[in-house]
């Protein structure tokens, strides 16, 4: 810590940053309590619209209606519908994502159809070195499937990488173990330059900063909704597919919830229109509906607004950091760089795993990723600069008195 700088002062920097807060009085919308919960990235917050929500679902909608809901409680529309919800969060216009399934089934879909819609000549998939695992064996799959060689290669060496043999690029938006942000603009333009069609997984960022899917014309992007969406354990993951793909878009999981005439019950299948294809059978209702009601945090909020504070907050946290920990007791693996940077903070110290469980006792909720980092996740609509500033101070408390007993 400097000997110049103590804790008083950052804190009441924090007190003066939570006052003009334009985003502060989101954090009442949250089932929150004296925790830090800086794991947001990992599962958000219980929206207080939700069990009320979810009290109506079971007890009015399944209770007393049962299967009149799917009509007069708007199941049957509800991928299609909360997709328009999130349309707006990803920079996408209404009718391109189907919410339902999990992001790695919606991973396979959108990969092996983007190989199909690729055309002859191209057999190879590119996928992200270091993407979270589930991606990578449903790319290793697909490409085994589809008589693709998968190539895994590092996002910033993709431009390089691509060839006329290139049918798919199946890249993370954000790092999930640094909090790296990647160029989507311009790798999918890299990505199309080559004949190409670019896949996204959106799983980091989506409610957290401004995506663009339409403004740089991604072709296939994915995501889940547990996250910076806040939609809850398990929540249904979405599908987008840009409209002008959609005609062309042949899903590898035809099912009777993405057929043309869904009740004609046909033994041959004939893909309905739209971003409905993406469907494939009964949606989680449950689950779908909880997500809607936690999306009506979003009222009014726009993303541009949620960057800014989330760039406030990891830089206000790292400069506590810087303040409050010795040198050399921590490693920041996140880029400093704001255009590289999404909205979680990683740390490498030794011993993380028992360093994350020590905060964790005091009040200061983050997670572990093998061997040794430590990740913040900073969820603007409910974490403020107290919380920043309380996390750095109490990790410098554990990491004190962890070096003071080895």
């Amino acid at each position: 810590m400097s000997e110049t700088t103590g804790p008083t002062e950052y804190e009441a920097r924090a007190r003066k940053l939570d006052a003009v807060d334009e985003l502060a009085a989101k954090r009442a919308e949250f089932v929150l309590d004296e925790t830090v919960y800086l794991d947001g990235n990992s599962l958000g917050a219980l929206s207080v619209a939700v069990p009320g929500r979810m009290a109506d679902v079971v007890g009015r909608q399944w209770g007393e209606l049962r299967i009149r809901s799917w009509t007069e409680g708007g199941w049957w529309t509800a991928p299609e519908r909360i997709g328009d919800l999130i349309a707006p969060l990803v920079g996408a216009a209404p009718g391109q994502i189907v919410v339902g399934d999990s992001t790695s089934v919606n991973v396979f879909k959108a990969l092996v159809a983007a190989v199909r819609m690729a055309g002859e000549g191209r057999d190879e998939i590119i996928v992200d070195a270091g993407t979270f695992p589930s991606d990578g064996y449903i790319a290793e799959s697909a490409a085994r499937m589809t008589g693709c060689t998968l190539r895994p290669v590092d996002p910033a060496e993709v431009p390089d990488a691509l060839s006329g043999r290139t049918a798919a690029v199946l890249l993370n938006h954000v790092d999930y173990r640094t909090g790296r942000l990647h160029d989507l603009p311009g790798l999918t333009a890299a990505a199309h330059a080559a004949g190409a069609l670019a896949v996204w997984d959106l799983c980091h960022s989506a409610g957290a900063l401004p995506v663009g899917l339409d403004e740089h014309g991604v072709d296939l992007a994915v995501g889940c909704t547990y996250k910076y969406l806040n939609g809850g354990p398990g929540s249904p993951a979405y599908l987008y597919v840009r409209h002008d793909l959609q005609d062309r878009f042949d899903s590898p999981l035809p099912g009777w919830n993405s057929h043309a005439e869904p009740f004609g019950m046909r033994s041959a299948y004939e893909p309905a229109a739209g971003a409905v294809r993406g469907r494939v059978g009964t949606p989680d209702i449950l689950s779908m509906l909880a997500l809607e009601a936690a999306l009506e945090v979003w009222d009014g909020v726009g993303v541009e607004a949620v960057r800014a504070k989330s760039l406030a907050l990891t830089d206000f946290f790292l400069e506590c950091v810087d303040a409050y920990v010795p040198e050399g007791r921590v490693r920041s693996v996140t880029p400093q760089a704001h255009e590289e940077r999404g909205s979680q903070v990683a740390l490498r110290c030794d011993g993380a795993g028992e360093v994350m469980k020590r905060l964790i006792e005091r009040g200061v909720v983050g997670d572990f990723r093998h061997p040794d980092v430590l990740r913040f996740g900073f969820t603007p609509l409910y974490v403020g600069f107290a919380d920043a500033e309380r996390a750095a101070r109490v990790l410098a408390e554990v990491l004190d008195e962890m070096h003071a007993r080895s």
